[in-house]
């Protein structure tokens, strides 16, 4: 089976054939199409961004993603988890709101500095 992709590895934007069953790829116009066809057939990940509500903080939502691509399948679990944290300011850049969340190796980190109000 032929599966139509367009990689998003680079600005190019290139359309992408990944045969399901051999991983051959097709149209890409450098390696990262490569890679990135086979990695989204066999094993897509994302970076999941989101927000956390923020206690005592000059702002009321903290903004947070993860430091490293988490599989495609655990998104909406993630987000569960997420969803149920509070955090209290202040808090930096880098610290981690949520460490190896889900047992994947994966921290949720802040992206924002928040000062306490």
């Amino acid at each position: 089976m032929i599966k139509k992709l367009i990689c998003i590895s680079c600005p190019r934007g290139c359309n992408l054939e990944v045969d399901t069953s051999t991983l051959d790829v097709k149209g890409n116009s450098c390696p990262k199409g490569v890679e990135y066809g086979k990695n989204e057939v066999n094993n897509p990940k994302r970076t999941l961004t989101s927000t956390v509500i923020i206690n005592n903080g000059e702002i009321d939502r903290l903004s947070i993603k993860s430091d490293k691509p988490l599989k495609k399948e655990l998104i909406f679990k993630a987000m569960e988890e997420i969803n149920k944290v509070r955090v209290n300011a202040p808090i930096k850049v880098g610290d981690i709101i949520i460490k190896n969340i889900l047992n994947t190796d994966v921290n949720i980190i802040a992206t924002k500095n928040v000062e306490k109000k």
